[in-house]
């Protein structure tokens, strides 16, 4: 009798005598036809881009199998990928076989699982993630996957060396995916990427050889926040975008384009602009003849916005840079972008304030991580004083601070001053302390004290008040750089465009506000109690219970909530310095 028995719906006014000894015979069927197919009810569901069915187990290797195994895995070495060396995970892939008892956990009756075809495609598709898929072997998989099921059945080394090679490869993918390509420290960053915390032998054994859905896992692993997420949308737009560029580039005129002079490149200019999205469709048709006009020269300043440039509609020679530069280094500048987030912690004790310095502004986070605070900034000048990359927690705020003037302005700037003006202190409010922070002198510097100040015994502070160089407010983050936010009183920069003016602290446009969002948890504090406090005669530190993180970052290019996408110029140019050690090979292959 067949095992795929089926039961029609029992017929009114049969006896329950009848109902009862025909639901036994099913019983004693079922279980006949378990025990003739084994039972499946244990085995794991494997759902990948094909069927669904039920597991029959790893592949078994023979004697001579497991002695090739064992020799790779010893070697760390596998000819057959694009990286052969993999030392930097030999212990974790030796760990993942471990577990399996040595057989080839990603081989199923001599073909690859579903799982596994799943994971190739992936891999596969890797550009769409800002990775390089070659990184991964991605163009070598449909040629394996294909040998594989051609043959009937494969040799058992091919079978050894597809499995160890998707491992491999999976390992490597994973990792760049959580936390990046490139560990920071390498440009002495101060972020702090910890790769124990992350077990990829496990993940791999507990999440993905039975998983049912290799998307929905592989998508655990990467940034959370939504500004991320926005970013992958954006490269593969670009990535279109590139496919449909020509690449020809905008006559440059020796002259500035003004709106109404006559330019030969119009027809280009408005293809250009409508490529990127800044011009319409309905604009783009109507642009006739060689006058700079209309909806493009609107369309010029909102590609200006974009691209942290004056918004004057005046086609001017870094307007001109940017309409010129290929899409493709667009996506770079997205993948580079996308790596830093990898470099972040996925969660936060509390929504972090981020300040990004090529874009020149500050973001202050909800608990969604939507912008709920955004503001112009002010960052270290790119020759010699660069704003470092760090994380950090706010812990005050300190109203009406204290400036300590650090040695090597004290230096490089205020001695020469001295030297110039001997009213120079007085004038500006600096006074001379020594290291217990006791006034030594407010007015003239004798030349002991000059040598005092130049070795460093004897220090210079500016007092409190609207001319200090802090400004009225200073956001405390002790750190090793001795950089923290804080206002100004020089308030016309910000209406910059580019804005790297300080020493290597952050100035921030509205400082008011930023201390209204840090205390928002302290009811007393509201925008009143703030301006009082500025405007008072006391120095006031309100310490924070909860630090609030704080991350200063370096992105070149930014994807708004609206989905505008931004660029910005690579002032610190480390991008160029990222770009190079990803193009000298692969960063985690030895």
């Amino acid at each position: 009798m067949a095992c795929g028995l089926s039961l029609n719906v029992v017929r009114s006014g049969m006896s329950l005598y009848r109902v009862y000894w025909l639901g036994l015979l099913v019983v004693i069927l079922a279980v006949s036809c378990e025990k003739r197919l084994g039972n499946p009810r244990n085995a794991p569901l494997s759902v990948g881009i094909g069927k669904t069915h039920a597991a029959s187990g790893p592949q078994h290797l023979t004697s001579e199998g497991t002695s090739r195994l064992r020799a790779l895995l010893e070697a760390a070495d596998l000819p057959d990928l694009r990286w052969p060396g993999f030392q930097n995970y030999q212990e974790e892939v030796k760990e993942f076989y471990g577990a399996f008892n040595e057989t080839l956990p990603w081989i199923q009756d001599s073909e690859p699982t579903p799982q596994a075809l799943a994971i190739t495609q992936a891999l596969k598709r890797a550009e769409t993630k800002g990775l390089r898929a070659e990184d991964y072997d991605g163009p070598r998989w449909d040629e394996r996957t294909e040998t594989l099921q051609q043959a009937k059945p494969a040799p058992e080394s091919d079978l050894v060396r597809f499995d160890l090679a998707l491992t491999v490869s999976t390992m490597r993918y994973i990792s760049d995916l959580h936390i990046g390509r490139v560990n920071p420290r390498l440009f002495h960053f101060g972020l702090d990427i910890d790769r124990k915390q992350f077990d990829l032998s496990e993940f791999l054994r507990l999440e993905l050889v039975h998983a049912k859905d290799v998307s929905e896992v592989m998508d655990k692993i990467e940034p959370p926040f939504p500004a991320y997420r926005r970013t992958i949308d954006a490269l593969n737009r670009y990535l279109e975008l590139a496919r449909q560029d020509d690449g020809e580039p905008l006559p440059v005129p020796a002259k500035v384009v003004k709106p109404g002079d006559s330019y030969p490149g119009m027809a280009l200019l408005a293809k250009r602009l409508r490529l990127v999205g800044d011009l319409s469709a309905q604009d783009e048709a109507s642009t006739t003849g060689l006058i700079y006009q209309g909806g493009v020269v609107n369309a010029v300043k909102h590609f200006q916005e974009r691209h942290g440039l004056d918004s004057s509609g005046r086609i001017d020679a870094q307007t001109f840079k940017q309409l010129n530069t290929p899409l493709w280094r667009r996506v770079v500048q997205l993948q580079l972008t996308l790596d830093r987030w990898r470099w972040l912690p996925h969660q936060f004790e509390r929504p972090p304030i981020v300040v990004n310095i090529p874009e020149f502004r500050l973001h202050a986070d909800n608990k969604d991580y939507q912008w709920a605070l955004s503001m112009k900034v002010v960052v270290g000048r790119a020759y010699r004083h660069k704003t470092p990359v760090f994380a950090n927690q706010i812990k005050s705020v300190i109203f009406r601070p204290y400036w300590n003037v650090p040695l090597s302005i004290q230096r490089a700037e205020i001695l020469p001053h001295i030297e110039k003006n001997p009213s120079y202190l007085l004038e500006n409010s600096y006074e001379i302390v020594d290291r217990s922070g006791h006034v030594v002198s407010e007015g003239a510097v004798s030349d002991a004290l000059k040598d005092s100040l130049r070795s460093g015994k004897l220090a210079v502070r500016q007092r409190p008040g609207p001319d200090n160089a802090l400004g009225l407010v200073k956001f405390e983050f002790p750190n090793s750089y001795d950089v923290y936010m804080h206002g100004t009183p020089v308030k016309e920069l910000f209406s910059r465009s580019r804005r790297d003016f300080s020493h290597g602290c952050i100035r921030v446009e509205d400082p008011v506000a930023l201390a209204a969002w840090i205390l928002r948890d302290k009811p007393e504090w509201t925008t009143e109690a703030i301006r009082n406090a500025l405007n008072g005669d006391e120095t006031i530190q309100v310490d924070i219970k909860d630090p609030i993180p704080v991350l200063i970052l370096y992105g070149t290019a930014v994807v708004k909530e609206d989905g505008e996408i931004q660029f910005f110029d690579d002032i610190y140019g480390y991008d160029a310095a990222l770009e190079r050690v990803l193009n000298e090979d692969y960063p985690n292959s030895d």
